[in-house]
């Protein structure tokens, strides 16, 4: 049997009906408690540093090593000699052929030891009409040692004509791009 529904008891069933949606309601709208805050990551372990055994260890630079030739006769090392004060020299080699009149040509012996050094200079041909040609060569020849060392041989003495323009550029005979 059924129990008659009376007007209270339908108020009554309204109002738990209505008290349970409030409160389902509330706490679909009420923020969650804050939760602790979280512990800070922990830093990563430093490296491990192992020491560089001696054979892989950086090498520091050293000095630049003297040029070495490797002629066998003075003739030979008359070319490593021409080529090393051409790269000394560059802005001063007269570029292109001489022209016919030069203002001064000299043949100068160089005596170059085992270590690369000029030991001794000595004019075959002094261009005796402009000494302050002879002086500016002789000075060229000594500023440019050290030498490629001669391998071969436990000194040179090598000689080379110094074609000698009046602008103050020259060329060597053993390199010159010829005279006009």
């Amino acid at each position: 049997m059924k129990q008659p529904t009376t007007p209270l008891s339908v108020m009554y069933k309204l109002r738990s009906l209505m008290a349970a949606s409030l409160a389902v309601w509330l706490a679909a709208c009420t923020t969650p408690a804050p939760s602790p805050p979280a512990p800070a990551p922990t830093p990563p372990p430093a490296p491990v540093v192992r020491p560089t055994p001696p054979d892989l260890q950086p090498v520091a630079p050293s000095k630049p090593s003297h040029p070495i030739s490797n002629a066998r006769t003075p003739r030979e090392y008359r070319v490593d000699a021409a080529k090393h004060l051409y790269q000394l020299n560059g802005a001063r080699i007269f570029k292109g052929r001489m022209p016919p009149m030069l203002y001064a040509v000299g043949v100068l012996d160089v005596e170059v030891d085992k270590q690369g050094q000029v030991t001794r200079t000595y004019w075959v041909r002094a261009p005796g009409h402009a000494p302050e040609v002879m002086k500016e060569i002789e000075k060229t020849v000594r500023q440019a040692a050290p030498y490629p060392v001669p391998t071969h041989m436990s000194k040179v003495v090598y000689s080379d004509v110094w074609l000698w323009h009046k602008s103050g550029k020259f060329q060597l005979d053993t390199l010159t791009e010829g005279q006009d």
